[in-house]
């Protein structure tokens, strides 16, 4: 038996793919979501991902706390993951304004996360972090299907260059975007993390044509 288990190990397909682009099929997982728009430089951003951390190092830790959940075993907690899409009005600029962003932040759960789980670790984290608002957090069942994507070396800034060559592979390889919208998952912590070596794996919906 895994003395812990590891996402960096176990999921290197859905979590550490390579720089070329490929095909995926990503199945029903569980998260921890919160919805949010607008820059992800402001405060309300950074708060968002300091709730979701939280609630998932409580869940984690609740064997400390002298609870342990059925199923439980030891792990490494997710690594972020944002959903981004523009509203109405940033759809219709011809360049990008952040502050037009829409996004849903989220962190991967074990499979032995329950609904009841998650309403405890809100309730825990709420005692502790008063200044923050838990109204957008949801416990939520995620497929995301066929996709393709890619790992990403470098700054946020120059995604766009990654996305390319995603639609290529697509246009090679009998495959259509689904949607405008797409996910990134950030592997590297930007707080510690050179910019050029920042990894985030980049990934949209797909269908077969």
């Amino acid at each position: 038996m895994m003395s812990k288990y590891e996402w960096r190990k176990q999921l290197k397909e859905l979590y550490l793919p390579k720089k070329q682009p490929t095909k995926i099929e990503v199945p029903e997982m569980k998260f921890f979501t919160i919805e949010g728009s607008g820059n992800p430089n402001s405060e309300r951003f950074k708060d968002n991902i300091e709730i979701l951390y939280a609630l998932s190092y409580a869940i984690k830790m609740m064997p400390k706390k002298g609870i342990t959940p059925e199923g439980y075993f030891e792990y490494a907690v997710f690594p972020l993951e944002g959903h981004w899409d523009l509203d109405e009005e940033g759809r219709k600029l011809d360049y990008l304004n952040k502050d037009h962003f829409v996004y849903k932040l989220m962190i991967r759960q074990p499979d032995f996360v329950t609904e009841h789980l998650f309403q405890y670790a809100v309730n825990r984290v709420k005692q502790k972090k008063t200044n923050l608002n838990f109204d957008n957090v949801q416990f939520e069942l995620i497929t995301e299907g066929l996709c393709v994507q890619s790992m990403h070396v470098g700054s946020y800034e120059d995604e766009p260059k990654t996305f390319e060559l995603m639609e290529q592979f697509c246009s090679q390889n009998n495959l259509k975007r689904a949607e405008k919208t797409h996910r990134e998952i950030y592997i590297s912590d930007a707080r510690k993390t050179p910019i050029e070596k920042l990894k985030t794996v980049l990934r949209f919906k797909v269908t077969e044509i």
